[in-house]
């Protein structure tokens, strides 16, 4: 499934923030939120359901080492799911990030 993988790859090269989720899983709704409600722009990927192409989110999660979704992307970079995106936006840190870009 090297496919999904690719396809989060260019939409993380495209995007400064990516969030990739699944439908019925209430994370990446609650991220989406928390961007929307920042105002801060972001490309969301949706693989599936708990009952559909789990094989092809597998890889994702084998890719990237992270266990659930939603899976975020900053600048690049895997920072974690929907609690951590919202403490990122709560401290400040997604604003600096952002501001820095891909260094």
């Amino acid at each position: 499934h090297a496919d999904i993988v690719r396809e989060v790859q260019a939409a993380i090269t495209a995007n400064a923030v990516v969030v990739v989720g699944m439908a019925q899983n209430p994370f990446p709704k609650k991220a989406k939120k928390a961007l929307d409600a920042a105002g801060v722009p972001y490309e969301y990927l949706q693989y599936g359901s708990y009952l559909g192409e789990w094989r092809r989110r597998n890889a994702l999660k084998m890719w990237t080492g992270w266990p659930t979704f939603p899976m975020v992307f900053v600048n690049g970079t895997l920072v974690g799911g929907a609690d951590d995106l919202s403490k990122l936006i709560a401290s400040g840190e997604l604003e600096r990030m952002l501001a820095q870009g891909r260094g």
